[in-house]
């Protein structure tokens, strides 16, 4: 990216500080309000400063005010501010041919993303003016956001560009009755030509007057982030661009499906950019979301030509490889799919490899009569029936018991490992049978996204087993899975085949039993077979992957 020498401009802001070793600082404490000689003779002592790029002065605006806010305080609020590698790479995206633009950034922070978009608009474009509308609840954020913005606008100024702006101190999805226009025949009377935002993430109660006035677009206690991107829609021009960090969660499973079938109709896909690694790409933040970088254009007509129409796929592990990340252009109709939307996201070759084979596959838990529950036990709904030493007791599996192939029970959990039989009254007890378990949520950093064991009949003492709430089991009602069936599936879902595709296809670190009940499978006499060559060498799961493709194929 293009970047400015150094240069020395003086500062006529009222919250610079200077520290002991001589930098600026932004001044967030609450303080007695000063009178306005007080505050003009702080305007006259304010020192020079040197920065490299408003990006720069974004980014130590933003480590400065990180270090007065505990990690508590800002994931309260959702506040994970955009690494400055990051918001150039999103930045250029942000490019056209237009003299005249506005942008908007509905969770603006500190600005870091707004300098990006409007360097990347001077250094590579014919822009001459740009109106900046910028959102931002926090009022001690507001203060730097103004800060940055005076620093952005004389920057541009050098460059003959006039940067004008606007801050609301406000909560932008109540702002203006926004979700109110969101649902109207008319989109909101203001239009922009970039959205480029950072959105706030947690989850919002079902009875939240924003989640209350998007009904229509998402579903029960809805994590904010998708309000934004919805709300930030509706705000383009036609033709508008729509440049997004979020977590990959939106882009699979039933709880999304609402937001997405409403969001593609607007918004054609154009670019997703995937982070191998949870942590690195945000570490400074401590943020473990799996995010992706979603670009996409207003456009509402593009349903209808979905076979000419592709998008690109990136990827890279962290900060360090952004610049040198890996890219391939697929179709567009191959990877929005389903009555539920689902946007595939290949990340790698095995991922892209992994779909085309698996989609290939036309059996399924359902065709082959077997289902999939989730465990019944609640653990902290259950606990006078939950007991650490046997008695009038049956086995309790917990999430924590079950690894790669293997069942480890009983273990060394603090957990009471055992239920009462007596639980059965509430049906929080199943009959003894041949299951095949799967852990619901993976660990961050996990190797594997599916983590499956057998659960068999003949290695349990009861006549009933507990399941914790953590877990999904497959079975086959009214009757029981065979010994090979179990070891057959049990190794397709512990293969990196399924692993890979599974990745593709699920935005998020929980594995739903409803993704699980339409993921394709392979021939019923394909998983039998592998089921037995399981069983007769005892293989690790290493040579898992090489089991499953000499039988699969």
């Amino acid at each position: 990216m293009y970047q400015q020498p150094k240069r020395k401009r003086a500062s006529s802001t009222p919250e610079l500080e200077r520290m002991a070793d001589g930098s600026v600082c932004l001044e967030i404490a609450k303080a007695p309000a000063k009178s306005p000689h007080a505050e003009d003779a702080q305007r006259r002592k304010a020192m020079e400063r040197s920065v490299d790029s408003p990006c720069d002065f974004a980014d130590r605006i933003g480590r400065q005010y990180a270090s007065r806010k505990s990690d508590a305080e800002r994931k309260a609020n959702g506040v994970f501010f955009t690494p400055e590698p990051v918001a150039r790479f999103m930045a250029g995206f942000v490019a056209g041919r237009k003299a005249s633009v506005r942008l908007l950034d509905p969770a603006a922070g500190v600005g870091m993303l707004i300098c990006a978009a409007v360097e990347n608009l001077i250094n590579t474009g014919a822009v001459t003016e740009i109106a900046v509308t910028a959102f931002e609840i926090d009022h001690d954020l507001v203060k730097g956001l103004k800060l940055v913005l005076e620093e952005l606008r004389s920057w541009a100024a050098e460059h003959d560009v006039s940067v004008e702006f606007t801050i609301k101190n406000e909560d932008f999805l109540l702002s203006e009755s926004l979700l109110v226009d969101l649902l109207s025949a008319t989109r909101a009377s203001t239009k922009f030509d970039f959205v480029i935002a950072n959105p706030p993430y947690f989850k919002i109660g079902k009875n939240d007057p924003r989640a209350a006035a998007a009904s229509e677009v998402v579903y029960g206690q809805p994590n904010i982030y998708s309000l934004f991107m919805a709300v930030s829609a509706n705000m383009l021009k036609a033709g508008g661009h729509f440049l997004f960090v979020v977590p990959r969660s939106f882009a699979s499973g039933p709880y999304f499906a609402r937001f997405r079938r409403w969001l593609f109709e607007r918004i054609r896909p154009t670019h997703i950019h995937v982070f191998d690694s949870r942590k690195d790409a945000f570490g400074r933040d401590e943020v473990l979301q799996e995010n992706v970088i979603f670009s996409g254009v207003h456009d509402d007509s593009w349903r209808q030509k979905t076979e000419h129409v592709s998008m690109c796929i990136s990827s890279c592990h962290g900060l360090a490889d952004l610049a040198d990340a890996r890219e391939v252009k697929k179709p567009l109709s191959e990877m929005i799919a389903g009555a539920d939307t689902i946007l595939r996201i290949p990340g790698s070759s095995e991922e892209e490899e992994a779909l085309a084979r698996v989609e290939r596959w036309h059996g399924s838990l359902e065709k082959y009569g077997l289902k999939i529950s989730t465990g019944p036990v609640v653990a902290f709904r259950a606990t006078r029936w939950l007991r650490k030493e046997a008695g009038d007791t049956v086995p309790l599996i917990w999430l924590n018991h079950v690894f790669p192939m293997e069942l480890h029970w009983p273990n060394g959990v603090r957990k009471p490992q055992y239920i009462e039989r007596a639980a059965s009254e509430g049906k929080l007890l199943v009959p003894n049978k041949n299951y095949v378990l799967l852990r619901r949520f993976s660990a961050k950093e996990d190797a594997r996204r599916l983590t499956a064991a057998p659960l068999l009949a003949s290695h349990i003492d009861a006549d009933a087993v507990g399941l914790e709430n953590h877990l999904n089991y497959i079975y086959r009602p009214g009757r029981t899975m065979s010994a090979d069936e179990v070891w057959g599936l049990t190794a397709l879902y512990s293969s990196s085949l399924l692993d890979n595709y599974f990745r593709c296809v699920n935005g998020n670190t929980q594995v739903s039993a409803t993704e699980l009940r339409t993921m394709p499978l392979p021939p019923l006499e394909k998983i039998i077979e592998l089921g037995k060559r399981v069983q007769r060498q005892r293989e690790g799961l290493i040579r898992i992957d090489a089991t499953v493709e000499e039988v699969i194929g």
